[in-house]
């Protein structure tokens, strides 16, 4: 079965209720669109459920609408045996629209009618048992963040399953499209063909950009629909709007018939959420207040944070000395100690500042104030040519950069897509993290404090939004050419988040980052390990940090870093910084242990460690010159804000615009600019006196 709906009608929280931790995310067949399915236990059986994105309607635009779309599709391999379609109470007539769509197709359907419970204060009630008999099927009150009519809903699935019910819908439309769905069926029907009314007519009205439910399947028919189109054309019947007529007509009939309105004619009071809009979502003080909570969820992942992974570190630590003390000195100790566990650890170290990210964007999305943001942003962005769609995608990069390339999908043309799949790398992912932590708290923190440390990490994340502003208004106006789109977006009633709903998320996204970014971590670790490792000088294992060092500067990673030290000369950094940013290249995470080989302490290194500070602060040049400085800091830190060092993300790239053209562009651009800045950091801190 399938969850349905409009967007904020309470999906994702009934979805949760139904199928609560069984649930995972994988993507949908062939494309990188995220699907979310799990487990319901019902009385007579355990049946597959899906949530489907939320939708306003069947004539898809946007890319992630059209594989929503995909599935309804009656000749679908994924279409369902049975929808639960999730109905607020709150917009009976405009949710409607999209059950009569999908109701038209001949699939079973339950309705779960949501936000009742919010009709109080507007005096209004919606009687289920009404709303049934005008459908057909069954309505069942739900309110699931309280698991209230939970179990009846249940009853009434395994019901359906057993027994399906059709809903009942009766358009009226003009007679001359009735005659032309008449003359197509006729010659469907002749063809071999069983094609009922409801598909015919949505592929007849569908906007010619639109995603076809029915017309894909029998491409030779195409000709046919082509003549009644131009018929209704040339009669000025050719306009989706016809069909949207009625179905907000039928819509309406059925909402008067079973909603009880208010018998006062007073104008109703602002409400709660239009008084905190006045403030939330003002030219100024709206954006005050964004900028503000950003600020404090950033400083939250650089504090809280902070506990949990020196206690995941003394672990692994502890877990290493005991794996050493089992396994004799070598080769395979090394690569068990240095490059297995602790290929593990540094990936698990990262796990609470994914946590603490989606806690906070689930908190956001909960009480409605992400819709808000992306209303603010919306402003902001749009002088560039994005709209405020677009803030979804980048909010999505600054915890990986690869799910917001496939949150491009909601874009609603290929072009502002294109132009967000390329800016968005620029947001400072979950991966620079331990880059930024251990500098900041290297060179920051010890100087200014903990508040200055704060501020300088909410810096570089505001960073890759500020530098991606221009690159988005030039990308517009001299390489793809594209125009701003006009921007709707509804905004939910403001309320308390649904805990279960924000730890289901944080343990979905917790566990999809340990099994995917995880494992490149793990894997790229013991790599690194063999490249720095090998190959060997002798068979006596190094032991003092000169020998060490020597080693490093022998092994292929120690060898291609002092091939490409006259390039990073100028930002200031040397062969051991220029080591580091190559192993960054297969995956950002693995940059802290590089450096903790490099400086001879080990790839148990995290951005935690204390030995590795002192290493940096202490390192100099060969002619007794510091490496580090808070100028070199800061140049390195903007360089990996800027740089587009992950392969994982130019894949994802390519596979989303079909070419290597783009990730390839990219790269370059961005590579590029993280190198002029860093310079430019470096040469004013010559011209400065500072290095």
């Amino acid at each position: 079965m399938a969850v349905v709906g409009n967007p904020n009608a309470g999906k994702t929280t009934l979805y949760n209720a139904l199928t609560g931790s069984s649930q995972h995310v994988g993507n949908y067949p062939g494309v990188t669109v995220e699907k979310v399915s799990g487990k319901l236990k019902l009385s007579s059986q355990t049946v597959d459920c899906i949530d489907i994105p939320g939708l306003y309607s069947l004539n898809a635009v946007s890319a992630d609408e059209k594989v929503a779309t995909e599935v309804i599709r009656p000749r679908s391999e994924e279409a369902p045996d049975l929808f639960v379609y999730v109905l607020d109470a709150t917009n009976l007539e405009r949710n409607l629209f999209l059950f009569s769509q999908i109701a038209e197709f001949g699939f079973p359907v339950v309705v779960a009618l949501t936000m009742s419970d919010r009709l109080g204060p507007q005096d209004r009630t919606v009687s289920a048992r009404l709303l049934g008999e005008s459908l057909g099927i069954d309505v069942v009150p739900v309110v699931a963040f309280k698991d209230k009519g939970i179990e009846e809903l249940k009853a009434a699935i395994d019901r359906n399953l057993l027994e399906p019910r059709i809903p009942i819908v009766n358009l009226t439309v003009p007679a001359e499209i009735t005659a032309e769905i008449d003359i197509l069926s006729d010659r469907l029907s002749r063809a071999g063909v069983d094609a009922s009314a409801a598909e015919i007519r949505s592929d007849l009205l569908a906007p010619v950009e639109a995603t076809r439910l029915f017309v894909p399947d029998f491409p030779e028919m195409w000709e046919a629909f082509q003549e009644s189109r131009n018929r209704l054309l040339d009669a000025n019947l050719l306009r989706p709007s016809i069909d949207t007529q009625a179905r907000y007509q039928w819509a309406r009939a059925i909402q008067d018939g079973a909603v009880k309105k208010p018998l006062t004619l007073l104008p109703r009071p602002k409400s709660r959420t239009d008084k905190i809009d006045q403030i939330l979502t003002h030219r100024v003080f709206g954006l005050l207040i964004f900028t503000a909570v950003m600020y404090l969820v950033f400083q939250s992942i650089y504090t809280f944070a902070q506990p949990v992974m020196a206690l995941i570190d003394d672990d692994f630590s502890h877990l290493k000395g005991a794996v050493a003390k089992i396994v004799p000195p070598g080769d395979f100790q090394s690569l068990l100690v240095d490059g297995v566990i602790n290929g593990i650890g540094s990936a698990l170290v990262f796990l609470p500042q994914i946590l603490i990210l989606f806690f906070f964007i689930s908190v956001l999305e909960g009480t409605g104030y992400l819709a808000r943001a992306a209303f603010l942003m919306d402003r902001l962005l749009g002088w560039c040519g994005l709209n405020g769609r677009a803030f979804i995608p980048l909010l999505s990069s600054f915890a990986c950069a690869i799910p917001g390339v496939m949150a491009a999908r909601v874009m609603p043309d290929p072009r502002s897509r294109l132009v967000t799949i390329l800016v968005a790398p620029l947001m400072s992912c979950s991966a620079r993290l331990p880059v930024y932590l251990l500098l900041i708290s290297t060179f920051v923190e010890p100087q200014l404090g903990a508040g200055w440390a704060g501020f300088a990490l909410f810096a570089m994340h505001l960073l890759g939004l500020v530098i991606a502003i221009p690159i988005s208004w030039l990308l517009n106006r001299r390489v793809v050419k594209g125009k701003r789109l006009p921007f709707a977006l509804e905004l939910p009633p403001y309320q308390w988040p649904k805990w279960r709903d924000v730890a289901l998320a944080m343990y979905g996204r917790g566990k999809t980052f340990v099994h995917t970014a995880g494992t490149i971590i793990a894997v790229m670790s013991v790599i690194i390990w063999s490249l720095s490792y090998y190959p060997r000088s002798g068979s006596a294992p190094a032991e003092t940090p000169a020998q060490q060092e020597r080693q490093l500067e022998q092994s292929f990673l120690g060898r291609a870093g002092k091939a490409i030290e006259p390039v990073f000369l100028p930002a200031g950094f040397d062969w051991r910084i220029s080591t580091a940013i190559l192993s960054a290249f297969p995956a950002r995470e693995t940059v802290v242990p590089s450096l903790g080989i490099i400086f001879s302490l080990g790839a148990d290194s995290d951005e935690t460690s204390v030995d590795l500070r002192q290493k940096l602060r202490e390192a100099t040049w060969p002619d007794g010159r510091k490496l580090f400085n808070p100028w070199v800091a800061a140049g390195l830190m903007v360089f990996f804000a800027l740089c587009a060092q992950c392969m994982a993300t130019l894949a994802a790239v390519k596979r989303e615009t079909n070419s290597w053209k783009w990730p390839l562009f990219m790269f370059a651009y961005m590579t590029t600019l993280a190198y002029v800045v860093a310079v430019l950091i470096h040469q004013t801190a010559r011209l400065l006196g500072q290095a």
